[in-house]
């Protein structure tokens, strides 16, 4: 079997601001279960990045251990990429952060890697409001290791074994909203209209943006009884509404009836569109989007879509008022300025 993409492609493909088409945005051909729900959250990475026209080398993408880390090789292989151990990946990616803070980031990860052994690097990327976007691919299984029940399994779900699952899921869109998350969403990767304009909200938002995506394996947790399925998710999903996303370059224009729709300006005057369908959720509220979460867990539906976002966020280094200038650019002398400049600062905290 040859794993080589080849490199053809139609001449009159069409191209973004920048003048590139999506193939500069791809990664190698994945390695994956076909049909698995991952490849499509890679190509609706590959497919906001190319309608954002950001340049390829302007993004580092992050990720730990399992079938979701993967995936970075799968998309953006022009751009930068660290693929560290299991759990670590929000270190990492905090460390790249503080060294470089002009690149975008883009953290993924999976229900294991972030609800089980990474949950504490997890939890501190998020109350640090650290500057990424952080997608979760959440298939409630351990799929490269034959399918175990993972943390975020809904009790109650059959494994494929013909199991129940006999402990409460952890609701990670939930956590995160706990933990102080500037801007959390849902969705399905078999939704890819809305799962676009919600990575490019993501993108553009200052701070920590969480997206939890549920990716049904199709190999381990595709079956009668499990709630991570493509069955079940598809007869169980219940949308905010339609987001959209307006760049600021573009004329800002809207025809949603009275009422029924809510804006949310980005700090570079871009706008969210948020065309409502849950009439009680009010995504500037934190406290509403949990109400609403779980008033749809009991009902046994998913909440997906835009589900909270604080539009005047900070990021971590406005909170700890670091050089505009990043660290990757200073030389030595501007990085150990002597012995004096390190007396003073000593003397300042007796």
């Amino acid at each position: 079997m040859s794993y080589l993409k080849p490199d053809f492609r139609h001449p009159e493909l069409p191209t973004n601001d920048l003048g590139y088409t999506k193939k500069n945005y791809e990664g190698a051909i994945s390695t994956l279960c076909a049909g698995c729900g991952h490849d499509s959250i890679s190509a609706a990475i590959v497919q906001a990045i190319f309608e954002m026209s950001i340049e390829p080398h302007k993004i580092a993408k992050l990720s730990g251990i399992g079938c979701s880390s993967k995936t970075p090789t799968y998309f953006l292989g022009n751009s930068h990429g660290f693929n560290s151990v299991h759990g670590r990946m929000p270190s990492v990616a905090t460390g790249a952060n503080m060294a470089n803070r002009d690149l975008i980031y883009v953290g993924v990860s999976g229900d294991g890697d972030s609800a089980s052994i990474g949950m504490g690097q997890f939890s501190h990327a998020v109350r640090r409001n650290l500057n990424m976007m952080y997608i979760v691919m959440n298939n409630g299984c351990y799929g490269l290791t034959k399918g175990q029940d993972s943390a975020t399994s809904d009790v109650g779900s059959y494994s494929k074994k013909g199991e129940p699952n006999p402990f409460e899921a952890i609701d990670l869109a939930s956590v995160a909203l706990q933990l102080g998350a500037t801007f959390v969403g849902r969705s399905f990767s078999g939704d890819k209209a809305q799962m676009v304009p919600l990575i490019k909200a993501a993108i553009s938002h200052p701070g920590f943006a969480f997206i939890d995506i549920i990716s049904p394996c199709v190999t381990f947790n595709n079956n009668p009884g499990s709630t991570k399925g493509y069955e079940h998710v598809r007869d169980h999903l219940a949308a905010t509404g339609t987001v959209d996303f307006v760049p600021m370059r573009q004329e800002i224009s809207t025809a949603y009836p009275d009422r029924t729709s809510q804006e949310v300006t980005l700090h570079d005057g871009s706008v969210i569109h948020l065309s409502k369908m849950d009439q009680q959720l009010d995504v500037r509220n934190r406290n509403s989007a949990l109400n609403r979460i779980a008033a749809y867990k009991a009902e046994g539906k998913i909440l997906t879509g835009l589900l909270y976002m604080d539009p005047d966020s900070s990021d971590l280094h406005d909170s700890l008022d670091t050089t505009k200038k990043p660290l990757r650019e200073m030389d030595e002398q501007e990085l150990c300025p002597g012995s004096k400049v390190l007396n003073n600062i000593n003397d300042s905290l007796r």
